[in-house]
């Protein structure tokens, strides 16, 4: 499948909503069957991620007695989870074409708060591989592939980074609009319709409760970060609770543009679009792929949105079926 596929619905082209949308509870409500009988066959894990760190997530079984064509993880994006209906959606649509899923949860997402007493923040690479090495010992199921959405997919492609070095087999590694330059799409944020970081301020705060919760020892997040805008609460949360020194050493911390990304072994395709208010598409431009590296940019499809049609169906999932399935052929 190529960029020039895509080709919503006229009153599906504006950026805004294809980015609200791709992870609305409409989506859900849609499929509400199908994603009960998801959660119903669905295993749940608690991963040994190394160094004490516990991360959870849920296992799908193929449907059907047929070998699995293969095992994919999937990653969430930032203040999403495990459930989130973009995820959710994709290992259905997995699920239908032979594959076993695994959807991880990133620390500190979903109701994970407890699992561990450090707060998330987005250089913690080292557990992530860690958890992608613990699902692929645990389910021998070949070829081993990866997925990722938004931060979800800067967090998969820094795991195929490291994944020869770990031991870890991937096969092939699919990212949908990474974040590349954080410190760009920090500043894309602060630009953007003033309900983007709304969104995100809300559920980040919400998450911060339940952490302080768990943790009332470690935790007050009191007045001080009521009122703060993205910024300046991401600042003073990682000033305060990480080992970073300040916001521009932490965001260059899992920055993956220019060159970074050159010493890619794993295949990787990167799907993007043109019109992404959230991760500017300049940012892809300059990135600098390994060969077997496969960029795809889309005129419009907002934010990990790509939907289609009225019933909310998302190319970015065909255009995941297709990548994986050309990694993964059927068996006989």
């Amino acid at each position: 499948m190529e960029a020039a596929d895509f080709r919503p619905a006229r009153w599906l082209g504006n950026p805004h909503l294809q980015s609200v949308l791709a992870s609305h509870r409409v989506r859900r409500w849609l499929r509400g069957t199908d994603l009960a009988d998801l959660q119903r066959r669905a295993q749940h894990v608690l991963l040994d991620c190394g160094d004490g760190v516990r991360l959870q997530g849920w296992h799908n079984a193929a449907p059907g007695d047929a070998p699995a064509r293969g095992l994919v993880v999937l990653l969430h994006g930032w203040e999403g989870s495990a459930q989130s209906s973009y995820l959710c959606n994709a290992a259905l649509a997995l699920g239908r074409r032979g594959f076993d899923v695994f959807r991880l949860e990133f620390r500190d997402h979903g109701d994970g708060q407890h699992l561990n007493p450090g707060l998330f923040h987005s250089c913690r690479i080292d557990e992530v591989v860690g958890a992608v090495k613990a699902i692929a010992e645990r389910w021998p199921t070949r070829p081993l592939l990866l997925a990722g959405f938004s931060l979800g997919g800067n967090f998969a492609l820094r795991v195929a980074l490291r994944a020869p070095a770990a031991g870890i087999g991937l096969a092939h590694t699919l990212a949908v609009c990474p974040a590349i330059d954080p410190a760009n799409v920090l500043l894309a944020m602060e630009r953007a319709p003033w309900f983007y970081q709304q969104y995100f301020l809300l559920k980040w705060r919400r998450s911060l409760a339940r952490k302080q919760a768990a943790f009332p020892d470690l935790y007050d997040f009191g007045p001080w970060m009521r009122g703060l805008r993205l910024r300046a609460m991401t600042r003073e949360l990682i000033v305060r609770y990480s080992e970073f020194d300040s916001l521009e050493a932490y965001l260059d911390g899992y920055a993956i543009g220019h060159d970074r990304l050159a010493g890619l072994s794993v295949p990787v395709t990167v799907l993007t679009s043109a019109d992404d208010p959230i991760i500017p598409v300049a940012d892809f431009r300059s990135l600098r792929l390994p060969d077997h590296a496969r960029l795809h940019i889309v005129g419009n499809g907002g934010h990990c949105g790509f939907l289609e049609n009225w019933r909310l169906e998302s190319w970015a999932e065909r255009f995941l079926l297709a990548t994986f399935e050309a990694a993964a052929p059927a068996h006989d």
